[in-house]
């Protein structure tokens, strides 16, 4: 029998036996959204994420690997001789406030990287570090590299086809250009690729950009405090995120130039002191990438595996030619649709190189990827890497931090919601611009979007809802097919663009303000 000095006992039993049988319910109506996603769209998934024939190679990621290459040469290496024009932008020094527009350079940047700096640079990194070995760090890097002249392309466009409208607000993105840059240029089927590309925006948005991001910040935290329903977790998180986006741009700009930086300091800056404390060991770790970029070590295949495992990570973090960023950096405040472009250009280093290395560095130096002590060689079970308490993803991230210093763990369950709440606001607009580009400009329609996308919230951290998932992410990439075609067909808009302003930056008449 029960002690009548044990209330909390008693009102523990009494919340499970209330709970139960809406638990029980949630997961039936899990299984049967489950099943029914399997089955009606398994094709569609497996069509996006098949692999080339007679490859391990997904031809996605070799879509976009290839346009990112193309345009790196196409533009001569604008990633490498605009990088300093493209950090006094950012500063600033070029910014005029008269200029239509929103959000200024900064908050522009700031918006896109928080739709892009999330999980995967956690999570992701790690999942290829255990398949690929240390050498995927490498593969990642010219990855990240490349894809900064895809940034560079889809941005400029975004903000050379905007609509400007006279209440001082803009809507921007693959949509615009595709439908007016086609339409422009004579060529056909623009506004086809328009609405494919806004309807792969908002199950994207409404999966990928939200429920995961729910649903995984919902796992790290009820990891740190306890299991408690998902719910409470979705019902936080979509008043916080409500109470951001209903302001519009300017209010998810005010939040993600202040929680983007934030962030980024506190997770690069964990990562830091695990390199001070673990200094000797960096030299070695960089031979063990740069020796396992091109031999494998006797990892996954050796060169193909590392390769195939942090391309595809890198183009799956930093979502360059996806299109996305291209819808918040169309907000920005400029005259000069190029100047944005080499803002957007510096997105994908700092995501890629800079925090994904990072990520991959503490994971190395830290041992936890276990080697036979004889050949030096990474032991390999199961087809990946063998580590420390056989951890991966997210765990073996932590891992990682947790044998620096033991409360560092913590600090990356703050790292991970913040990155999930940055992702969920960012991916709200470019979900709402998709939602009002199909459906029309209106405060009802953006109200209707809003709401709906606070509901997913709530469904991602109390579900599980593997199918969905995989689906939206299946969209997300289906957005790089259609925004990609736009690309090719548009370059040379680019390069005129581009051609003009070094000349006229040359000839000082582009003069900074500041």
């Amino acid at each position: 029998m029960l002690k009548r000095d044990n209330p909390r006992r008693i009102a523990a039993l009494a919340l499970v036996a209330a709970t139960a049988p809406a638990a029980a319910m949630a997961q039936g109506i899990d299984e049967t959204i489950n099943s029914f996603f399997a089955q009606t769209t398994g094709w569609f998934v497996s069509i996006i994420f098949s692999n080339l024939p007679g490859t391990e190679f997904p031809w996605i990621v070799m879509w976009l690997v290839v346009a990112a290459a193309v345009l790196t040469f196409y533009f001569g290496f604008i990633q490498l001789r605009m990088a300093g024009h493209a950090v006094a932008i950012v500063r600033g020094r070029y910014a005029d406030p008269r200029d239509p527009g929103e959000v200024s350079h900064f908050q522009a940047l700031a918006t896109a990287l928080s739709g892009t700096v999330g999980l995967g640079n956690i999570a992701g990194v790690a999942v290829a570090v255990s398949i690929g070995g240390p050498g995927a760090t490498f593969w990642m890097i010219v990855a990240g590299l490349l894809g900064m002249a895809t940034k560079f392309t889809e941005c400029t466009l975004g903000v050379k086809y905007r609509n400007e409208y006279a209440d001082g607000t803009v809507s921007g993105g693959p949509m615009y250009y595709l439908t007016k840059g086609f339409a422009e240029r004579g060529l056909p089927g623009g506004r086809i690729l328009a609405v494919l590309f806004a309807v792969f925006c908002v199950l994207g948005a409404l999966g990928a950009g939200n429920m995961f991001q729910a649903n995984q910040a919902h796992q790290q935290i009820a990891g740190v405090v306890g299991a408690y329903p998902g719910w409470v977790t979705g019902v936080v998180f979509a008043g916080l995120v409500f109470a951001v986006i209903i302001g519009g741009l300017q209010s998810i700009a005010r939040v993600t130039s202040r929680v983007v930086p934030f962030m980024g300091i506190l997770y690069v800056g964990a990562a830091v002191v695990i390199l001070i404390i673990y200094n000797d060991q960096i030299i070695w770790a960089l031979g063990q990438i740069l020796a396992g970029a091109f031999t494998g070590l006797g990892v996954a295949g050796g060169m193909v595996g590392a390769l195939i495992q942090d391309f595809r990570r890198a183009a799956f973090s930093n979502e360059a030619g996806v299109g996305s960023a291209a819808i918040a950096h169309s907000a920005v405040r400029t005259k000069e649709p190029v100047t944005e472009g080499f803002v957007a250009l510096l997105e994908p280093f700092i995501d890629t190189v800079v925090i994904c290395t990072m990520t991959a560095l503490v994971i190395i130096i830290t041992g936890q990827l276990l080697q036979d002590p004889e050949t030096g060689l990474y032991i390999v079970e199961g087809g990946r890497v063998a580590t420390v308490g056989d951890q991966t993803g997210v765990s073996l991230t932590s891992a990682a931090f947790g044998a620096a210093i033991w409360w560092f763990p913590y600090v990356l369950v703050v790292a991970v919601v913040l990155f999930a709440f940055s992702t969920m606001i960012s991916w709200s607009y470019y979900g709402l611009k998709a939602w009002t580009y199909l459906f029309g400009e209106s405060p009802r329609q953006e109200l209707i979007f809003k709401l709906l996308f606070c509901l997913f919230v709530i469904i991602g951290a109390a579900a599980s809802l593997d199918p969905v998932i995989d689906f939206s992410d299946a969209a997300i990439f289906a957005m790089a097919v259609v925004n990609i075609i736009g690309l090719y067909a548009l370059m040379p808009v680019v390069k005129a663009e581009v051609t003009q302003y070094i000349e006229r930056l040359k000839a000082g008449e582009i003069r900074r303000h500041r």
